[in-house]
């Protein structure tokens, strides 16, 4: 997995474009397991360094990429049922896509407990952002407040993944970019919900307090 991040991410710092950024979040936000730093924050770099990209397109291409695949997992959830989309988490290819009846069940408790807003947060939480659509899609959630939510939740993660794109640019060179990513995208993704969790908790301290 490691390798094939490496050679994902080289390759991006070549030939990225608004177009590939489309694709990849689309695919990163399905069932098919893909890590959404491989493609924002070599994009964001990109832009620092030739400018033939904008940051605001950038955020822009990559939450349009994350509602499309966000509404694949929503409609098909939506249309084949609970029996189905179970029977593929606990099939050969859904386990291939790093997908089970354990955390389906998870993303489904998790929308259980905080409801439509779920689809945001869910956005910035590891193992449940690609699968939050499923749950949403089980129980009819109405489309409109679904891509609301899932474009605020994305575009927030997305944010916080072009600003590290844009920090990293001004301190290291470009393979380093390639290996840190490589090695540590685990990390790179806390570091991303730390940054988050801070954000949201000084927007409700501004908010109790006024």
């Amino acid at each position: 997995m490691e390798e094939l991040i490496l050679n994902l991410t080289n390759g991006a710092l070549e030939n990225l474009n608004y177009g590939w950024i489309i694709l990849f979040m689309a695919i990163e936000s399905s069932f098919i397991p893909f890590p959404s730093e491989v493609v924002m924050i070599p994009a964001a770099y990109m832009a620092a360094e030739t400018g033939e990209m904008s940051y605001a397109m950038v955020i822009t291409c990559g939450s349009i990429g994350a509602m499309i695949g966000a509404l694949v997992n929503y409609v098909l959830a939506r249309t084949l049922g609970r029996p189905i989309v179970y029977a593929f988490a606990n099939s050969r290819f859904g386990h291939m896509c790093l997908i089970d009846a354990e955390k389906v069940e998870k993303a489904e408790k998790y929308f259980d407990k905080y409801g439509a807003v779920s689809t945001l947060i869910g956005r910035m939480i590891p193992a449940i952002r690609q699968l939050i659509s499923i749950p949403a899609g089980l129980a009819k959630m109405k489309i409109i407040s679904f891509l609301l939510y899932t474009c605020i939740g994305a575009t927030i993660w997305n944010s916080i993944l072009v600003g590290i794109g844009y920090a990293f640019h001004s301190t290291m060179p470009k393979q380093q970019l390639i290996d840190i990513i490589a090695h540590y995208s685990h990390i790179i993704g806390i570091t991303a919900i730390i940054l988050i969790v801070a954000i949201i908790v000084f927007l409700i301290y501004k908010g109790v307090k006024k």
